[in-house]
């Protein structure tokens, strides 16, 4: 009876969720329901979105037992913080449903208390996971015996094997910043179009100024010309006066000769 009383709420919440399309990527169902019973519900309600579930969320349910959790192999989110969740079952239930594909797990606010129960996470390729408030953090060494625990673990709580915090950045996010810098390649911003329109308009200038400078050096080559005609005429003018007065010199010299 409790868990079919359950299983009613469970469909309430999960109908209330997904009300608006019938592939849902994402299922929130934090504190949606109160399981009786400490499980999620049966596998067909939360199996039915197999195909396009890639994120999961169900916290403070309190959830003992991740039995009911069905396979889900587009799954790359599961979060089931505040629960009342420990040991290998547990985590053996997530490898088994969406180890392939999964990358983030929170897990913080729960009951895991030894590194060793998270031994079924050592051999699926999660990345990013999530202890806080779980009694295991207390653990002497706990961090360097997770890291070594899972070799694809990338960030434990929020920071990676040195300590570096993580970026609050979703993996969607991460996705869709990698195809904006690739539909960016190679395009041309409006500042090099720019710097196009000037270059043309800086050929366009220089041409005039080739121009000006041709029509310059004409001008110039005839003005010298006309310095050169003008100095010709002064030359002969010059040499006009300087004869004159040759010339008189010889007729009188002529007039002297004839009167003896």
């Amino acid at each position: 009876m409790a868990a079919a009383a359950d299983d009613a709420t469970w469909e309430r919440a999960i109908s209330t969720a997904t009300k608006s399309t019938s592939a849902p990527k994402t299922l929130t169902l934090d504190g949606a329901v109160k399981s009786s019973t400490g499980r999620l519900p049966s596998a067909a309600l939360i199996g039915r979105f197999a195909a396009s579930l890639e994120e999961l969320s169900v916290a403070g349910a309190g959830l003992s037992s991740l039995t009911g959790l069905p396979r889900l192999p587009a799954l790359r989110r599961l979060s089931l913080p505040d629960n009342r969740l420990s040991g290998p079952a547990a985590l053996a239930a997530v490898a088994e449903a969406c180890g392939a594909t999964l990358r983030h797990l929170d897990l913080g606010n729960n009951l895991f208390a030894e590194v060793e129960e998270l031994a079924p996470l050592a051999g699926i390729g999660v990345e990013l996971l999530d202890l806080y408030q779980c009694p295991v953090t207390k653990v002497k060494g706990y961090r360097e015996k997770v890291f070594a625990l899972i070799p694809s673990l990338k960030h434990l709580d929020g920071a990676d094997a040195e300590g570096n915090e993580r970026l609050e950045m979703g993996d969607d996010e991460d996705d869709e910043e990698d195809n904006e810098e690739g539909e960016g390649w190679g395009e041309v911003s409006p500042s090099e179009d720019g710097k196009e329109g000037d270059g043309e308009e800086m050929d366009e200038a220089d041409d005039e100024d080739g121009e000006w400078e041709d029509e310059e050096e004409d001008e110039d080559s005839e003005d010298d010309e006309d310095e050169l005609d003008t100095d010709a005429e002064d030359n002969e003018n010059i040499e006009s006066k300087v004869s004159l007065p040759n010339k008189r010199k010889r007729c009188n010299e002529d007039d002297a000769n004839g009167d003896k």
